[in-house]
């Protein structure tokens, strides 16, 4: 069976559902062009301000983010492009005139509504084939030359002026996760006319803190500030920003935040998105990583019977309820595979410490007394190697997952 990758996000028909991110990468017009020669369905323009040449950088602005050495993600402090307006309206006609199927996405961020309309009208004209505007960004606000609007009203006025001036162009609002009410800016996007929503964006953080020094990453001379993580650590976050925003509102969503592979990809469709829009994970292995995000979507598709991305997108949203209609009484187990188990004791540790003390070790290895396992699944979140499955009590057990 062949499947079809392409899809319509705002009315704009996608060759597939993978974009570039705004980031540093899609400030540079070469590096575009060898992304859409690489099958890249389109990019999202580094946020362009009236004037970003006043922008004053510090370097370094990217620092690594880690758990026992694992990467989860990036922490930057970097700001709105430095380019002028003008250059990167003429990335856009350039891009445009050379790849008219692929999908080019200028990212605006404003002060008045005289500036936010003129940015919209400009890149209309240049070709862009939607408008994607930053309201909020996570750090450095005093540069960002953008009205701080985090709450539903400012957002709808900001999104009215930019509908109105970019007339049948599609205009997409970027979420904040730290919004206080995400559910009711969406609301306030989708009573303002705009098209769809972009969430989310990076989230404000501190990177951590250098035990010799005392000073908190990233080391600007002896200072640092906070900045936006992003990276797999922002997924779970992400995920739920994405299907609450399907669930309640009628808009189109580009998904943005920890998607790495294929198969985040997948969720964030099941779960509502049209588009996936990625940066860290193309900074770590490379534009070539597309073939790849292709080939596993379609693959899985083909597995699953799909034929296009319309019969699955939203498909995981009806198994999201409130915690009142999820189904009591059912009670499971936990079964410890000895095939896949190496003693590790971690599951040990953890019935010890947060559960109810139903895991022993004997001969090294641990065992489930079964009448003390209430199946809080403590053990089974703990164990690396997926060695322990629930089950029904007296079930067969079943492949670990």
């Amino acid at each position: 069976m062949t499947v079809d990758l392409s899809v319509d996000y705002c009315g704009i028909k996608h060759e597939n559902p993978f974009i570039l991110a705004p980031s540093p990468s899609t400030d540079n017009l070469d590096f575009l062009i060898k992304a859409f020669e690489a099958g890249w369905a389109g990019a999202v323009l580094k946020t362009v301000a009236v004037d970003s040449r006043i922008v004053s950088r510090v370097f370094p602005m990217v620092t690594r983010v880690e758990q026992e050495a694992a990467f989860i993600g990036l922490q930057n402090i970097d700001l709105v492009s430095e380019h002028s307006v003008e250059i990167v309206e003429k990335n856009v006609r350039v891009l445009k005139e050379r790849f008219p199927h692929k999908i080019v996405v200028p990212s605006i961020m404003a002060f008045s509504k005289e500036d936010w309309q003129a940015l919209a009208k400009r890149f209309v004209d240049a070709g862009a084939d939607i408008i994607e505007c930053s309201i909020w960004h996570p750090h450095g606000t005093e540069w960002t030359l953008c009205t701080q609007v985090n709450e539903p009203v400012g957002t709808e006025k900001i999104a009215g002026w930019v509908k109105e001036a970019a007339g049948d162009v599609p205009v997409v609002i970027k979420l904040s996760a730290l919004d206080s009410d995400i559910i009711a800016t969406a609301e306030a996007v989708e009573r303002s006319g705009a098209d769809g929503v972009s969430a989310i964006n990076t989230i404000k953080s501190i990177t951590g803190v250098n035990l010799d020094t005392l000073i908190p990453y990233p080391n600007i001379a002896g200072l640092s500030t906070y900045g936006g993580l992003s990276g797999p650590a922002l997924k779970p976050i992400a995920l739920r920003c994405t299907a609450e925003i399907a669930q309640k509102v009628n808009l189109d969503i580009a998904a943005s935040g920890g998607i790495t592979s294929w198969k985040d990809g997948a969720e964030f469709l099941l779960l509502g998105a049209s588009t996936l829009q990625i940066c860290t994970s193309v900074l770590r292995f490379g534009l070539g990583i597309i073939d790849e995000l292709k080939q596993g979507l379609a693959s899985w598709m083909e597995d699953k019977g799909f034929q296009n991305l319309t019969d699955f997108i939203g498909k995981s949203l009806p198994y999201l309820v409130e915690h009142s209609r999820l189904p009591r009484g059912i009670q499971v187990v936990s079964h410890i595979n000895k095939e896949v188990c190496n003693g590790c004791g971690v599951c040990f540790t953890a019935c010890r410490t947060g559960g109810h003390e139903a895991i022993l070790l004997a001969e090294g290895f641990p065992k489930v007394e079964a009448s003390k396992c209430i199946g809080c699944g403590i053990c089974h979140a703990m164990c690396f190697l997926k060695a322990i499955t629930l089950i029904r009590p007296g079930g067969e057990p079943k492949p670990a997952s």
